[in-house]
């Protein structure tokens, strides 16, 4: 008997996140794969084929955020403008005052090929980097002390979890 196929998970994981950075008063932001076909994002703001987006609700207006995509309004140099932003594109959602936050892994069709998309999974979460910015050189400092720190500890091994197919 073959498993129902499950629908993504990670639109429910990042509006999860969403909340609780907003409960904690933090300034959520995202990381977009702007390479992704159907992203709307302003092309002058793009690095390495990437874009931060700030999307507190300060921040922006007509906010949707379903299963398929995330979009709204927002301004960039005072030009207003329409972002869209497909689950597919979406890399990492954070806190910009310290970095706590959720990646995400590729799509599922990026993983097809590989020999073990389980351990690809933990890799790409657990090696999460959010971007810095040069607001708060305070909180700068202690993440990159405490990445020091964490660099002289020795390696985990993988998760005790198996891929159930």
């Amino acid at each position: 008997m073959q498993p129902l196929p499950y629908t993504s998970n990670k639109p429910y994981l990042f509006r999860a996140i969403l909340d609780w950075l907003l409960d904690n008063d933090a300034t959520p932001h995202i990381l977009v794969d702007a390479k992704v076909v159907g992203v709307e994002v302003p092309q002058e703001h793009i690095k390495d084929g990437q874009i931060v987006l700030n999307i507190n609700p300060s921040a922006v207006q007509n906010w949707l955020a379903d299963n398929d995509a995330i979009s709204f309004n927002a301004r960039f140099a005072g030009q207003p403008r329409s972002i869209y932003v497909p689950m597919a594109a979406l890399l990492a959602v954070y806190a910009q005052e310290n970095g706590q936050g959720m990646a995400f892994p590729p799509a599922e069709d990026e993983l097809e090929g590989e020999n073990d998309s389980s351990q690809a999974n933990i890799k790409d979460e657990s090696s999460f980097e959010a971007p810095r910015s040069n607001h708060n050189s305070k909180s700068e400092s202690k993440l990159s002390s405490e990445s020091k720190a964490s660099e002289s500890k020795p390696a985990k091994k993988g998760s005790h979890l198996k891929l159930i197919k």
